[in-house]
């Protein structure tokens, strides 16, 4: 049977525990995906959305465990890294259409 990851309460307790231990001996089946935000939020955004949308994003932000800005964040992030793949061609240029 695996142990449950021990309880730590500092950066240096997690980071002395990493360096040592096998995480293999580990119960891991209880972590969840950690996103971490680094760069500083400066701008604003003022938007309507039918209560419905409102509703369904705040649940899905619920369900991932996250506050619903911050689910609307990544969303939007995900929307546009998505748009600019799209855009480049297979060698990672952009495609302009032309051949």
């Amino acid at each position: 049977m695996k142990k449950p990851l021990p309880r730590l309460e500092s950066d240096d307790a997690a980071e002395a525990f990493i360096a040592a231990a096998d995480l293999s001996d580990y119960d891991l089946s209880g972590m969840q995906m950690v996103r971490f935000e680094f760069q500083p939020k400066t701008e604003r955004v003022n938007m309507r959305l039918p209560r419905p949308l409102l509703d369904a994003v705040k649940a899905s932000a619920a369900q991932a465990g996250m506050p619903y800005q911050r689910f609307i964040r990544q969303a939007l992030e995900a929307a546009v890294q998505g748009s600019a793949s799209r855009r480049a061609g297979p060698h990672g240029h952009q495609d302009d259409g032309h051949r």
